[in-house]
């Protein structure tokens, strides 16, 4: 997936795994396994490669069930463009499209439970009450 540098100085390119992450953060707090997750990240961007929008004609039945899937989690949405043929009949084309915003939150819903979580429990927990006190 290409950069977007409109996310608050965040890179928003997102990699195999930074996906994974986010499908397993969507689907399944309790555990998606990771291969699965991985699996199926994997298998999602080998379709979109270094595009942001893929047609949905080039899509297998099973392909567009795990797109449907993951657009039922906000990972990805659809768009569709309407034209008019030579002949004059109108012709409609849907595409599909990740949604960085989302995936993005879904990264750091992640990373800061686990970065505060960490954080918090070492710090204030090693510290002796008596460091607290003026003399």
């Amino acid at each position: 997936m290409s950069k977007n540098n409109g996310n608050n100085g965040r890179s928003s390119t997102f990699t195999v795994d930074d996906l994974a992450k986010a499908i397993r953060n969507s689907i399944d707090r309790n555990g998606m396994p990771d291969e699965q997750a991985r699996a199926m990240a994997s298998h999602i961007m080998n379709f979109f490669g270094y595009s942001e929008r893929i047609i949905d004609n080039i899509l297998e039945p099973e392909d567009r069930d795990a797109f449907y899937m993951l657009e039922d989690t906000g990972i990805l949405t659809t768009e569709r463009e309407e034209t008019t043929l030579y002949d004059g009949r109108e012709w409609r084309i849907h595409y599909w499209l990740f949604r960085k915003e989302r995936i993005l939150e879904l990264l750091e819903m992640n990373g800061s439970s686990k970065h505060s979580d960490a954080g918090a429990d070492s710090v204030y927990d090693e510290i002796p009450d008596d460091v607290w006190h003026r003399n």
